[in-house]
């Protein structure tokens, strides 16, 4: 995984911070059809994401809406409730707006 090139700002952020369950049995296939699914679509900029004790995934998106979309997009409503019912004991989701950026 690298660091995603995103645009000049401004952009959002989608910041999902989430404890998973120790049996988390079908995960990894549905994490890397998303993967796959959301990189189609509209308004999408790129992602990244670490784990460790906590899991913590930054989308980016050119807009509000696009992040909307996403939301109700129906393959991710299906990972959603799984998620809700069978991998996460907690999860967290901010929306922020860059604002500014920088690189090194």
């Amino acid at each position: 995984m690298s660091i995603s090139n995103t645009p000049q700002p401004p952009y959002y952020a989608v910041i999902f911070t989430s404890l998973r369950h120790k049996n988390d049995k079908g995960y990894l296939k549905m994490a890397e059809k998303m993967a796959t699914l959301v990189k189609k679509q509209d308004g999408f900029l790129g992602f990244e994401s670490a784990r460790e004790e906590i899991g913590i995934t930054v989308s980016y998106w050119r807009d509000k809406e696009s992040i909307q979309k996403w939301k109700e997009n129906l393959e991710h409503l299906k990972a959603q409730q799984m998620g809700k019912k069978l991998w996460y004991e907690k999860y967290k989701i901010r929306i922020a707006k860059v604002e500014r950026d920088y690189e090194f």
